[in-house]
C-alpha cells in the first residue's frame, strides 16, 4: 500500500448530517449485496465470498519454510521469550491472537443480531451481512495459516469472563456500542495496513507465499475499509467525539495484552494514524473496490 496522499478524500472523522448518514446506509446496503451476493445464514457465509475462497483453495500455495513447532508452542500463550522468535513466527502468533479476539466478538454479536429474514430495519440487515463478512474473514485467516503449513488451525475459546464481556457488549444499546465498535474497526484496519507494508520484509524470500498472503490480506482489508465507513455512519457528533477519546485506551488495552505487538509494530504511531486517518492514504487497488461514505469524499 502506498503512503502517498491522494486528493479528493477526507478524514473518517468528517462531520455528517442525519440525512447524509441515512442516504449512506442505503448506499452501503446496495454495495454489500452487490459485493457479497446471498447470505447463507446456516453457514455464516456469503455466496460470492464462498466462490472466491473456493477459487483460492483450488490453487493452493504453501511455504517451503514451515514454522509449526514454534507456532504451536506460542500461539495460545507466549511460552518462549518473544524476542527469541523470528519475525515470521511472531507474525503468525500475533495474527492468531488478533483473529481469535475477532471470532469471539463476532460470535457473540451474531447470536444477538436478528437473521436477515427477521430483520425489520435496514441497519439490522447491514449488521447481519457485516457479521457474515467477518466470519468469511476467519476462513481467510485460516487460509493464511495453511499457506504457512499450519493445517487445522481453529479458534480456541477465550476465558469465560472475556466471552461473557463480549456477549454483554453485543447487547448494549446502539448509541453506546457505536463508538467502540467504530474504533475496533479502525484498529483492525491499521493492523492490516501495517501487515501489508511488512510482507516484503518478512516473506519476501518466498514471492509466491508473499503474493498469496497479500491477496488474502487485501480481501479482508477491502471489507475492513468499508466497515470503518459503515461504523462511522452510525455516529452523530457526540458519538464521534467519544470515539476519538476511545482510540488511545482501546489501542493500549488491546495491544498491551499481546506480547508480539511491540516487536512487530510501533503501536503509538498506529494510534496516531488512526486518529488522523483519511481515505487519501489508501491505494486505488483497495479503495477502488471498497466503499467510502459520501461525506468523506471532498466536495469541489
Amino acid at each position: 500500500m502506498s503512503s502517498v496522499h491522494r486528493p479528493g478524500r477526507r478524514s473518517i472523522f468528517s462531520p455528517a448530517t442525519a440525512r447524509e448518514r441515512e442516504a449512506n446506509f442505503e448506499s452501503y446496503w446496495l454495495y454489500q449485496q452487490g459485493r457479497d451476493g446471498e447470505i447463507l445464514e446456516g453457514a455464516k457465509d456469503l455466496s460470492e465470498k464462498r466462490k472466491s475462497l473456493a477459487r483460492l483453495r483450488a490453487n493452493p500455495v504453501r511455504t517451503r519454510r514451515p514454522v509449526a513447532e514454534a507456532f504451536h508452542r506460542n500461539y495460545l500463550t507466549m511460552r518462549d521469550d518473544p524476542r527469541s522468535l523470528d519475525r515470521r513466527t511472531l507474525l503468525l502468533t500475533f495474527l492468531y491472537k488478533f483473529a481469535r479476539h475477532e471470532w469471539i466478538g463476532i460470535s457473540a454479536a451474531w447470536d444477538a443480531t436478528p437473521t436477515l429474514a427477521r430483520a425489520k430495519y435496514l441497519i439490522d440487515k447491514i449488521s447481519r451481512y457485516h457479521l457474515a463478512e467477518e466470519f468469511c474473514h476467519m476462513r481467510l485467516f485460516q487460509e493464511m495459516f495453511r499457506t504457512f503449513g499450519l493445517e487445522g488451525v481453529e479458534w480456541g475459546p477465550l476465558p469465560r469472563r472475556t466471552k461473557r464481556l463480549y456477549g454483554v457488549f453485543a447487547r448494549l444499546p446502539g448509541p453506546l456500542v457505536a463508538p467502540p465498535a467504530f474504533v475496533s474497526e479502525l484498529m483492525g484496519l491499521t493492523v492490516y495496513l501495517r501487515l501489508d507494508a511488512m510482507l516484503d520484509d518478512i516473506v519476501g524470500d518466498e514471492p509466491d507465499v508473499r503474493d498469496r498472503i497479500r491477496e488474502l490480506l487485501r480481501a479482508i482489508m477491502t471489507d475492513e475499509l468499508s466497515h470503518v465507513g459503515e461504523r462511522r455512519n452510525f455516529m452523530g457528533p457526540l458519538g464521534l467525539r467519544a470515539a476519538r477519546l476511545m482510540v488511545r485506551p482501546m489501542f493500549r488495552a488491546f495491544f498491551g495484552g499481546i506480547p508480539e505487538a511491540p516487536l512487530l509494530f510501533d503501536t503509538r504511531q498506529m494510534r496516531q494514524d488512526a486518529v488522523a486517518f483519511d481515505y487519501g492514504t489508501i491505494g486505488p487497488d483497495v479503495l477502488g473496490v471498497s466503499w467510502v461514505p459520501s461525506y468523506c469524499i471532498a466536495r469541489p
